[in-house]
C-alpha cells in the first residue's frame, strides 16, 4: 500500500493505539514527510498526547524548526490534559519570551491551568493579555476566567467578570454557582440558579445540577431540595449525571427512601445506572435495610462489570453490613483485589455492630499487619465494637496504642467511646472521673453516654449530674429528656416524670417517633407506635392479639419500665403493645412465607420490652429477627438475642 499523506492523515484522525501510532511515525520519518508537513506533525503530537506519550510529544515539538502559536497551543493543551499544569505554563511564559502572541485557542488552557495550580500571578498576567488582545468579549475567555477567579478565592472579581460578559451561556452560569457552592455561598449559589431559570435565553441542564449540589448537600432546608428536584424534573432528566446528583443529594440529606425511589424510577425510564449511581444508592439501601434490593444491585454491578471497583467494594461492605448480613459484607471483603483502610474499618464496624467485638479486635488486628496504618477514624467502630462487648481490657489496651503508638490525639468520637464502654461495664465513678480528666470540653455526645449508663445501673446522682450538662449543651435534644425520664420512671419517681414532661413542653421540645422500617417487595413499609395508616393494619392488630397470647403463655408480662408515663401497669402494657417494631414484625409474619427471616430498621433504641417480645416471637413464629436500631444490631433467633441482653 502506497503510504500518502492522505492515507497518513486518515489514520492519525481514527485516534490509533500506541503501536500503530509508532508504525506511522516510523513511516513518516522514513519517507521525510515530517520536515515540511508541519499539518501531520501537529496531528501526530496530538495524537501521541491522547495516548499519554507526553514526552513523545513533547521531542517532536523540539524537533519541528518553524513552530508558530499553534504548536505552542497543541503543546500547552496537551500538558493540561495530562495534568502538568506547571509545565503548560512555563510552555506559555516560553512562548512570550520567543515573541509568539497568544490566541483565543491558547489563552483559556493557561487560564485552565493556572485554576488548577491556583496560580493567581500567571491567572493576573494572563486577564491582562486578554485586554490586549481584545479577547475580553470571548466566552471561552469569560467562562475561563471565571473558574480560575474561583479557584483562587478572587470572588470580587469572579463576579465583575461574569458581570462584564456581553453573552453568557450555560456554562457561563454554572461556573458561576460551582465558584459559590465551593466557597460555602449556598445562598448564593442558589439564587443564581433562579436567576438562571428566570432568564430566557439559558436553561439549566446537567452540569448545573453537579456544580449546585454542594450547595444542596450541606443545606437541611426542604425548600433547596424541592427546588433541586423540580429543576432536575423540569430541566435535567436526560443525562444520567442529572440522576446520580440526585440520588447523592437525597442521600446526604438523610433520604434514603426518596434516594431508592429515584433510582427504581431511573430503572423504570430505562437509564441504566453506572459505578457512581450504584455507589450512591447502596447507603440508602443500608439505611433502610433493603437487602433484597440491594442484592439485586450488587447483581446489577457484576452483570455490567462495575467491579472490581474499590469506592464500590466498599459501599457494598457498609451496605450488607447496615442490612445485618454479615456474611454477604465479608464475602464482598474476601473477593477484594485491593483493600484500602476504609474497606478494613466497615469490616470492623460490622462486626461490632452485631456484638461480636472480639472478631472486630481481630480484623483490626489483621489490618494493621496487612501494612496499612490505622488512622483515627479506624479507631473509632473498634473501641464502640468493645463497647457493645463489654472488653473493657481490650478497649483500654486499644486507647493506649492509639495514643502512644501511633500518636493520635484522641477525639470527642473517641472519648465518647471509652465513656460508653466504662459505663456498660458498671464503671459509672470511672467514666465520671475520665470526663472530668478530659483536656478537651465533653459535648452532648459524652454526657449522653454516661446518663445511658446510669439508666443502664440505676445510678441516679450521677445521672442527675449528666443531665444538668445535657439540658445546658443540648437544651433541644429530646432524647436526653427521655432518658432522664426513664431512670425517675424506673424508680417509680412519677413526679419528676412529670416535671421532666412539663419542661419539655415549655421549651417546645418533642420526643421523635419511633419509627419501624421493613421492605417488602423491594418496597420499604414504615410504621409508627400505634400506627393504623397501613392498608393492612386490621390484619396487624388481628394477628399481633394472638401473638401476644401465645407469649403470654411462655410467661410474657411487659417491662412495664419502658413506659414513661404514671399510669396503671394494664395500660402500660397495651401502649408497649403496639410499638411499632411489634407492628413491622407483624406485618412480614403475615406477608411472608413461614421460617422467612425478618429485618427491620428503628430510629430509636429498641425498648426493653421490645427486645423481650422480639425474642419470644422468634420463638414463637420459628423465624430469624434481626433488629437494627440505633445503638447496634440484634438477631433474634430461638428466644435469644446476639447481643445477650447486653446493649
Amino acid at each position: 500500500m502506497l503510504f500518502t499523506e492522505d492515507l497518513c492523515v486518515k489514520i492519525l484522525d481514527k485516534c490509533p493505539d500506541i503501536q500503530q501510532l509508532r508504525r506511522v511515525h516510523s513511516r513518516l520519518i522514513t519517507a521525510g514527510n515530517l520536515a515540511s508537513a508541519s499539518h501531520i506533525a501537529l496531528k501526530l503530537m496530538k495524537a501521541y498526547s491522547e495516548c499519554r506519550q507526553i514526552a513523545l510529544t513533547r521531542q517532536l515539538f523540539d524537533q519541528f524548526p518553524q513552530k508558530d502559536v499553534v504548536f505552542f497551543n497543541v503543546m500547552i493543551r496537551s500538558y493540561v490534559n495530562n495534568k502538568l499544569y506547571q509545565t503548560a505554563l512555563h510552555m506559555y511564559t516560553t512562548m512570550s519570551k520567543l515573541h509568539i502572541a497568544p490566541d483565543h485557542f491558547t489563552l483559556p488552557q493557561v487560564l485552565k491551568a493556572c485554576s488548577a495550580s491556583e496560580n493567581l500571578w500567571v491567572g493576573l498576567q494572563t486577564h491582562v493579555a486578554v485586554f490586549k488582545k481584545g479577547l475580553h468579549s470571548n466566552l471561552f475567555v469569560g467562562n475561563s476566567l471565571i473558574t480560575m477567579y474561583g479557584k483562587c478565592n478572587r470572588l470580587l472579581e469572579v463576579r465583575q467578570v461574569f458581570d462584564e460578559m456581553p453573552r453568557r451561556d450555560v456554562v457561563s452560569w454554572n461556573s458561576l454557582v460551582a465558584v459559590c457552592a465551593q466557597n460555602g455561598m449556598f445562598h448564593d449559589a442558589l439564587e443564581v440558579c433562579r436567576t438562571m431559570i428566570r432568564s430566557s435565553s439559558v436553561k439549566p441542564n446537567a452540569g448545573t445540577m453537579a456544580s449546585l449540589s454542594p450547595a444542596v448537600t450541606c443545606s437541611t432546608s426542604s425548600d433547596n431540595i424541592t427546588f433541586m428536584m423540580e429543576m432536575f424534573m423540569n430541566h435535567a432528566r436526560d443525562s444520567l449525571v442529572s440522576w446520580n446528583v440526585m440520588v447523592a443529594v437525597y442521600v446526604s440529606n438523610s433520604m434514603p427512601a426518596d434516594a431508592v425511589n429515584l433510582y427504581l424510577q431511573m430503572e423504570r425510564c430505562g437509564i441504566d445506572p453506572d459505578s457512581v449511581t450504584v455507589a450512591s444508592v447502596l447507603p440508602a439501601c443500608g439505611d433502610l435495610s433493603a437487602l433484597s434490593l440491594g442484592r439485586k444491585i450488587h447483581e446489577y454491578a457484576k452483570r455490567n462489570r462495575l467491579l472490581p471497583n474499590l469506592t464500590l467494594e466498599n459501599a457494598l461492605i457498609d451496605m450488607y453490613a447496615k442490612c445485618g448480613s454479615l456474611h454477604d459484607a465479608r464475602m464482598v471483603f474476601d473477593e477484594m483485589q485491593t483493600r484500602d483502610v476504609v474497606s478494613w474499618t466497615s469490616m470492623v464496624a460490622a462486626y461490632g455492630m452485631t456484638g461480636d467485638g472480639q472478631t472486630a479486635v481481630t480484623i483490626f488486628s489483621d489490618m494493621q499487619h496487612s501494612g496499612l496504618t490505622p488512622d483515627s477514624i479506624s479507631f473509632v467502630p473498634v473501641l464502640s465494637a468493645c463497647s457493645h462487648a463489654g472488653l473493657l481490657d481490650e478497649g483500654k489496651q486499644l486507647f493506649k496504642r492509639m495514643t502512644d503508638e501511633y500518636n493520635i490525639v484522641p477525639r470527642l468520637e473517641h472519648l465518647a467511646c471509652m465513656v460508653d464502654l466504662l459505663g456498660r461495664s458498671g464503671r459509672i465513678n470511672e467514666a465520671y472521673e475520665f470526663i472530668k480528666n478530659m483536656k478537651m470540653k465533653p459535648n452532648d455526645r459524652i454526657w449522653g453516654a454516661l446518663l445511658s449508663a446510669c439508666k443502664v445501673h440505676s445510678n441516679m446522682n450521677i445521672g442527675l449530674v449528666a443531665a444538668d450538662h445535657l439540658f445546658q449543651s443540648a437544651p433541644e435534644q429530646a432524647g436526653y429528656y427521655v432518658l432522664l425520664s426513664n431512670i425517675y420512671a424506673k424508680a417509680g419517681r412519677w413526679k419528676d416524670v412529670t416535671t421532666i414532661r412539663s419542661i419539655m413542653k415549655v421549651k417546645g421540645v418533642k420526643k421523635e417517633p419511633g419509627v419501624s422500617n421493613v421492605e417488602l417487595n423491594n418496597e420499604v413499609h414504615s410504621f409508627l407506635a400505634g400506627d393504623q395508616s397501613h392498608p393492612q393494619s386490621k390484619q396487624i392488630y388481628e394477628e399481633l392479639d394472638v401473638i401476644i397470647g401465645k407469649m403470654r403463655e411462655l410467661g410474657y408480662v411487659p417491662e412495664t419500665d419502658s413506659a414513661l408515663h404514671d399510669i396503671e401497669d394494664e395500660d402500660k402494657g397495651n401502649h408497649l403493645a403496639v410499638h411499632s417494631e411489634k407492628l413491622a414484625i407483624v406485618f412480614v409474619i403475615i406477608n411472608t412465607e413461614p421460617f422467612t427471616p425478618i429485618r427491620i430498621t428503628k430510629n430509636l433504641r429498641v425498648c426493653e420490652d421490645c427486645h423481650i417480645a422480639a425474642k419470644l416471637i422468634s420463638k414463637i413464629s420459628e423465624r430469624e429477627i434481626v433488629l437494627r436500631d440505633t445503638n447496634r444490631f440484634h438477631h433474634f433467633k430461638n428466644g435469644c438475642c446476639s447481643c445477650d441482653d447486653y446493649w
